[in-house]
C-alpha cells in the first residue's frame, strides 16, 4: 500500500510499504481523510521532535522512517484477536495516543501525561497518511451516524482545543485572548464560546484567518504586525483577558500573552516548541498571574462528537483544502509553508 513516510526534515517520501494486519487487542482501519497538523509541519520543518530517531519508542518499538498522520479516520475492516466492542464496518476516529498503564500519571487517569507517552504518526505505528492503519483497540473510537467520515478527522485537534478549555481557569462570562489563528487556535475560540466567554479578542497576523476567527465567534481580530496586540487586549477589556491562549509556538508571542492578561489572569500554552522563549518573571510574580501548560487531550472524544452533533467544530468551515496522498508534499506541507490563509488541509488515502 501507499503511505507517506518521514525520514528527515524536509524529506516526507510516499513510499509502497507492506499492507498491515491486526494482532492480538488491535483493529485494522481502511483509513479515509487524515489532516495535517502544526505538529507534523513542525516536523517536516525543523524535526524530530517526537519522532524516535537513534532509539526504537519504548511503546511502538517503530523509529524512523514512520509513517506520519495522527489526526484521522476510517473504516474498521478486521478485529484482531481478543478486541470486543467494534464491527467491520464500524466508522471510527482515532484518539493517537499510546499509554503505558502502568506510570503514575497513566494509573491516575491522566494518559496523556504518561511517561513514556507517543503518538500514533509521531512516535511511529501505522498511522494516517496510507492506505490502512492498524492501532490498538483503545485508539478507536464510533463515529456517531448523524457525522461525516469527514468530521472524524477533526475530532483529534476538537479534542487538544476542548482539553484546553478544560485545563483553563476560564469561567463563563470571562474575557480570553487567542494568540494566534491557526487550525488549534480557530476550534480553541469555538470552545471558548461553548464554554460561555462573552469577548474574545485574538491576534492573528493572516487576514484570511483574523475573518475566520471573527466568524467564529471572536469579538475583534488584531493583526501582530500593524498594532500593539498587548495595547488593544488591556484597553478592550479594561485591564486585561482572564485567560489568554498561547496556540502560536512562536517565542516573541508568550510574553505578549502573559501581559495581556489581567491581575491574577492565567496564560495557557497550548503550543508544541521548537526553541526555548523567555519572559520577564516580574511580569508574573507583581501581578500574581499564572502560566500553564497543556497536552493533547484525556477521555474527551465522546464528549467532542456530541459537540459536533450541534454542529460545532464543523468541517465545513474549517477545511480550506482537500488533496491525494500523492501531493502530500507539495499540495500539502509545502502550501502550509507558502500560504497562512490556509486552515486545515485533508489529504484523501487511496
Amino acid at each position: 500500500m501507499k503511505a507517506a513516510r518521514w525520514h528527515g526534515a524536509k524529506d516526507i517520501r510516499v513510499e509502497e510499504v507492506p499492507e498491515p494486519e491486526p494482532q492480538k487487542g488491535q483493529v485494522k482501519i481502511k483509513v479515509a481523510w487524515a489532516g495535517i497538523c502544526g505538529s507534523d509541519l513542525h516536523e517536516y520543518l525543523a524535526g524530530p521532535i517526537f519522532i524516535p530517531i537513534e532509539a526504537e519508542h519504548p511503546l511502538s518499538h517503530d523509529k524512523a522512517p514512520i509513517i506520519m498522520g495522527h489526526e484521522y479516520c476510517g473504516e474498521v475492516v478486521s478485529l484482531g484477536e481478543g478486541v470486543e466492542g467494534f464491527s467491520v464496518g464500524d466508522r471510527v476516529a482515532i484518539e493517537p495516543i499510546y499509554r503505558c498503564e502502568e506510570c503514575p500519571g497513566s494509573c491516575d487517569g491522566k494518559y496523556n501525561l504518561c511517561e513514556k507517552l507517543g503518538f500514533m504518526g509521531l512516535s511511529g505505528g501505522v498511522a494516517g497518511f496510507s492506505s490502512y492503519s492498524v492501532v490498538p483497540a483503545n485508539m478507536v473510537h464510533r463515529m456517531p451516524d448523524s457525522l461525516s467520515i469527514e468530521q472524524g478527522a477533526l475530532v483529534e485537534p476538537a479534542a487538544v482545543a476542548l482539553h484546553a478549555i478544560r485545563q483553563s481557569s476560564i469561567q463563563a462570562g470571562d474575557k480570553a485572548a487567542v494568540f494566534g489563528a491557526g487550525p488549534i487556535g480557530l476550534l480553541v475560540i469555538e470552545a471558548l464560546r461553548i464554554a460561555g466567554a462573552s469577548e474574545i479578542y485574538v491576534v492573528e497576523p493572516s487576514e484570511t484567518r483574523r475573518q475566520k476567527a471573527l466568524e467564529l465567534g471572536a469579538k475583534e481580530a488584531f493583526d501582530p504586525t500593524a498594532v500593539d496586540p498587548v495595547e488593544r487586549i488591556q484597553s478592550h477589556t479594561k485591564g486585561g483577558a482572564h485567560v489568554a491562549f498561547e496556540v502560536t509556538g512562536v517565542p516573541s508571542v508568550l510574553p505578549q500573552a502573559i501581559n495581556s492578561t489581567k491581575v491574577a489572569g492565567q496564560t495557557l500554552v497550548v503550543s508544541i516548541w521548537e526553541t526555548e522563549a523567555s519572559f520577564h518573571p516580574n511580569t508574573v510574580v507583581i501581578q500574581e498571574r499564572e502560566i500553564k501548560g497543556t497536552l493533547a487531550y484525556r477521555n474527551i472524544y465522546p464528549a467532542v462528537m456530541s459537540l459536533m452533533e450541534q454542529g460545532h467544530f464543523s468541517a465545513e468551515k474549517l477545511v480550506t483544502k482537500r488533496i491525494g496522498l500523492d501531493d502530500i508534499v507539495s499540495e500539502g506541507f509545502e502550501t502550509l509553508v507558502a500560504e497562512k490563509s490556509q486552515i486545515k488541509i485533508l489529504v484523501e488515502a487511496p
